[in-house]
């Protein structure tokens, strides 16, 4: 595979983010932090964060309901299982291309609908944990006088909430008026870029056609409580670990970490987000006092740990279906 500029990009970044991070870094304190933890909690922590992985295949099925209803949950679960694992150590964020192509392999489901399955996947997955961060920035534990971006964290709350009513609304609209944005989306690229005309519009054509889950209440309902259950899942490992190393902060703090956890990942980078997940923790971490060691102690030991259960089980099920590791790497082209 060749090392794209994205690639460098992200590996630039992850270097620069590591070196930030651990520049000033207390070695002594974090690790007393660690000597001090709680073993059992950092366990359960571990255990509730991969079982978010079944829940995510789970809320896979109403997503992909339009194409192919009623899908056995089993190959859902093993192509979100090794997609997981490939985003954890082949390059090029491929866990999305992987997942969709295993359940290709496993199922009917043909890859253009798998693919533009998942990009409502994430869509609906990035509404929730907006949605989530927002509501943390409005408990009254949230930390007073923080500014976020220059701004009082108030305002950028309130904007949050503004932001996902018109990301809700846009979905709705590329659902119930695909012609008329297809056809402003024609007549736009056409004079900037004409060589992307054909393949935005397969691509905005197969994003309508995955967002039809919105047409059907039951189904919409389905995604919306299975997202919410992931990402709430999510947080309630971050909170127990919270409780492991110590961290006194309340759970809507686990909800805002996470989002700009997720925020700071969704950026280029390499593997299993190194970097980017440890400075966006210890950002949001100090705002409720938490001091950058046990923050970066906290971070650190979640994050390696949390990476292993999913990726021992995604190489088992990618052993089990035949292929090898070095296969998943063609199919970026």
């Amino acid at each position: 595979m060749k090392f794209s500029w994205r690639g460098a990009i992200g590996l630039a970044l992850t270097v620069l983010l590591l070196w930030w991070v651990f520049k000033d870094a207390h070695w002594a304190e974090m690790w007393a932090h660690l000597r001090g933890a709680n073993i059992p909690l950092v366990i359960l922590a571990v255990a509730v964060g991969t079982c978010m992985f079944p829940l995510r295949a789970r809320r896979w099925r109403p997503i992909l309901g339009s194409v192919a209803p009623n899908l056995p949950f089993d190959p859902l679960w093993r192509s979100t299982a090794v997609g997981m694992m490939a985003n954890n150590i082949l390059p090029a964020r491929m866990g999305e291309l992987v997942r969709a192509y295993m359940l290709t392999r496993l199922t009917p489901v043909p890859f253009s609908a798998s693919f533009a399955s998942l990009v409502v996947d994430r869509a609906f997955g990035a509404v929730i944990v907006l949605l989530l961060t927002v509501l943390a920035m409005f408990d009254p534990q949230f930390p007073a006088g923080v500014e976020l971006a220059g701004r009082p964290a108030a305002h950028v709350a309130g904007t949050g909430l503004v932001l996902v009513v018109i990301v809700g609304l846009a979905l709705y609209a590329i659902v119930f008026f695909p012609v008329r944005l297809i056809r402003l989306y024609e007549l736009f690229v056409r004079r900037v870029a004409p060589r992307f005309e054909e393949r935005g519009r397969q691509m905005l054509k197969s994003f309508a056609e995955g967002l039809s889950v919105l047409r059907h209440p039951a189904r919409f309902m389905s995604v919306v409580w299975w997202t919410l259950l992931h990402w709430l899942l999510q947080a309630l490992a971050f909170y127990i670990m919270f409780k492991a190393v110590d961290i006194r902060a309340p759970f809507s703090a686990a909800l805002f970490v996470q989002g700009v956890i997720v925020i700071g990942v969704s950026l280029p980078s390499t593997p299993g987000y190194f970097g980017f997940f440890e400075a966006a923790a210890m950002v949001s971490l100090v705002m409720y006092g938490v001091s950058e060691s046990l923050a970066v102690a906290w971070a650190l030991t979640y994050h390696i740990l949390s990476l292993i259960p999913i990726t021992v089980i995604g190489l088992y099920y990618l052993a089990r279906s035949g292929m090898r590791l070095g296969e998943l790497k063609q199919i970026e082209r």
